[in-house]
């Protein structure tokens, strides 16, 4: 297996998905609770981040995948925000290039494994924990998302490197998911 790569990424147009009640849509206390794709629960805290709008519109079509209702179904007033994202320009964990994978032990098949399955928390986890004791700032990686395409790409933000994060507006559901 090849050694962990790194690959710069920040700036540019990112996003997060945030409940209309939250009051600090970067606050990572829940994620550092819960766990995710990238920190175990009780670990540290991750905030997940969308590269673009597009990719924000998969995430909520992808949670509402297997409904029996549609996003035109429900009450714009209780959707996520967008809440728009500056991020510094820094070195994170590859999980986006097929060396990137290789190198933390991911197939180039990712989010998905060679039998099309998706690639379980489990197995990214450690991953994350690794790059967390590296002092990286998160994980660039490719969106498990339904619908998400080559070029597409999240960033999962460290607690420890929070500070390298800036929230640039709010924008509610309405002014934000039926807009082209």
């Amino acid at each position: 297996m090849a050694a962990p790569e790194t690959i710069r990424r920040g700036g540019g147009d990112y996003n997060r998905l945030a409940e209309p009640a939250w009051p600090d849509p970067l606050d990572t206390s829940y994620s550092k609770l819960s766990g995710a794709r990238w920190n175990a629960p009780g670990s540290f805290g991750v905030l997940y981040l969308n590269r673009g709008r597009r990719m924000a519109r998969l995430q909520i079509d992808h949670k509402l995948a297997g409904q029996p209702y549609g996003v035109e179904d429900l009450d714009a007033e209780e959707q996520h925000d967008l809440v728009g994202v500056e991020v510094v320009e820094l070195d994170w964990r590859d999980c986006l290039t097929d060396n990137g994978l290789e190198g933390v032990g991911l197939p180039a098949t990712y989010p998905v494994d060679a039998t099309g399955n998706e690639v379980p928390w489990s197995t990214c986890q450690p991953i994350g924990q690794a790059a967390y004791v590296d002092g990286l700032p998160g994980i660039a990686c490719r969106p498990a998302a339904t619908g998400a395409e080559p070029g597409d790409e999240e960033l999962a933000v460290f607690d420890s490197h929070t500070h390298d994060v800036r929230q640039t507006n709010r924008v509610a559901f309405d002014d934000w998911y039926w807009d082209s």
